[in-house]
């Protein structure tokens, strides 16, 4: 017990430094990774999450898993309302901004956004390692005509999580390391009059290595009441570790400043084959410029309702607007769906853009 009292210690001494050297900034934030279950749940991970994917939501969750299973196959795949509207039968080519352009010049002041992503994982009780590839492509020509924006990010992950449980699993402390090749454009002035964008011509890549350390703190009473923080892409990630592995340009993607995620949780037992889970999360706590990013663009909140492991419906509020989700789980199969509302307006003008994700798994 002194030994663990001695833990605890120097871990909150730990959490304290965080919040004491986290750095903030303003302007629109990009998750490293937004999964199909948390988006169902509002947007809300950091104490709820309990599959493979702790590996990159909140390390500190790999506690929660007593078995060893591997992901073989994860396809996720996600588009707002426009993709058909704009891109039709060429969403394959979002990855080509002329192209892009050319069919969203008939289309001004109509977002396009598409993401698909992957991670096959092996997990083993408090451990784990993966691959993440994760493809986003947004983009619009203002309602003037007068501007094309074009936000492209494409990440290839290797990463691997442990995890260390105190005082019998009431305390969860994680964390992660990541090597990642991420390729990048974040443009919004150019011209939509042009012809010959490319991406190798606006692109930036480089490799990076970041980590992200998580806490849990779970009460062992009624509800299991539960308290969890993140603090993602520790002292910063910065991309210029060496160039990029496809391309060979000059710049290299934006550093990725650190920022602290807290959650509250309670997880109701209703009936032997039912249970629900209520979750709340702001994200990015220390921010000092909330104007630019005020609570509301940050605040998550959702629920799941659990029937005997098989089907689970879920629902939320991601940044002011609901979303909703449901799975459908078999022996070594998951089925899952969601809808989610994502703010890309300003602080003081949010505007809404309906997204639709869908995903399969298979594990053994």
């Amino acid at each position: 017990m002194k030994l663990q009292g001695r833990t605890a210690f120097f871990i909150s001494v730990f959490f304290v430094q965080a919040l004491i050297l986290s750095n903030v900034f303003a302007g629109e934030r990009y998750e490293f990774y937004d999964g199909i279950r948390q988006m169902g749940m509002g947007g809300a991970v950091a104490a709820t999450v309990n599959d493979e994917t702790a590996l990159l939501s909140n390390p500190a969750a790999l506690g929660k898993l007593r078995d060893s299973f591997a992901t073989v196959i994860d396809p996720e795949i996600e588009g707002n309302m426009n993709v058909e509207k704009t891109l039709g039968t060429g969403f394959y080519k979002a990855s080509d901004p002329q192209y892009t352009l050319d069919h969203l010049r008939n289309h001004e002041g109509v977002p396009l956004h598409l993401k698909a992503q992957a991670f096959p994982s092996l997990i083993f009780p408090n451990f784990g390692i993966g691959l993440h590839a994760n493809y986003r492509t947004d983009a619009e020509v203002n309602e003037a005509g007068t501007a094309y924006r074009y936000d492209y990010r494409n990440d290839f992950s290797a990463v691997g999580g442990f995890n260390f449980r105190f005082f019998n699993g009431i305390m969860k402390l994680g964390a992660n390391v990541r090597y990642t090749n991420r390729t990048e454009v974040k443009r919004d002035d150019l011209d939509p009059n042009s012809t010959n964008l490319t991406l190798s011509g606006l692109a930036q890549e480089g490799v990076g290595i970041g980590s992200d350390v998580g806490l849990i703190l779970a009460a062992p009473v009624l509800y299991l009441p539960t308290v969890a923080a993140v603090w993602h892409d520790v002292g910063d990630t910065s991309y210029s570790f060496s160039k990029g592995m496809f391309m060979s340009t000059t710049d290299r993607p934006d550093s990725v400043k650190n920022t602290l995620d807290v959650a509250v949780a309670l997880f109701p037992i209703h009936a032997n084959n039912v249970r629900t889970s209520w979750t709340v999360e702001l994200k990015d706590v220390l921010t000092k410029d909330s104007a630019a990013e005020p609570v509301m663009r940050r605040l998550h909140a959702g629920f799941e309702l659990n029937f005997a492991d098989a089907l689970f419906l879920r629902g939320g509020m991601n940044q002011r607007y609901w979303t909703a989700g449901l799975e459908i789980s078999m022996l070594h199969s998951q089925f899952q769906a969601a809808t989610y509302g994502e703010d890309i307006g300003t602080a003081d003008h949010p505007r809404e853009d309906r997204r639709f994700v869908v995903k399969y798994s298979f594990r053994f």
